[in-house]
């Protein structure tokens, strides 16, 4: 049947995986900004005995996709740790001998 229309394939999209992008860029920090429009989440490489950090990637969302991004991390996270076992919080009060951040605090000085 010829005029029949073909069925819509869900919710299926196709994402193009430049090779560049799909090396990843590797960060140890991030640091979370947000407005009554937007989270900004900065992506930083700490470098040991560096003076300074470098913020490697900026991501900007909205904040109904910050809000799923951070149900999908949660999700992941508790399916690696029924893998793996529990991930350790360097810094925080779990007992890990991990590298050991200040507190960071981050303002932005501009605004859009």
């Amino acid at each position: 049947m010829a005029d029949e229309k073909k069925k819509p394939q869900g919710n299926k999209l196709n994402i193009d995986l430049p090779e560049d992008i799909a090396e990843g860029v590797y960060s140890n920090l991030a640091i979370i900004a947000h407005s009554n429009s937007e989270f900004v989440v900065d992506f930083v490489r700490i470098v040991p005995n560096a003076p300074k950090a470098k913020v490697k990637s900026r991501v900007i969302l909205t904040p109904e996709h910050a809000k799923r991004l951070a149900a999908a991390l949660a999700d992941n996270i508790q399916k690696y740790e029924n893998q793996f076992g529990p991930i350790g919080n360097p810094g925080g009060n779990s007992g890990n001998n991990g590298p050991q951040f200040p507190p960071m605090s981050f303002t932005p000085t501009a605004q859009a």
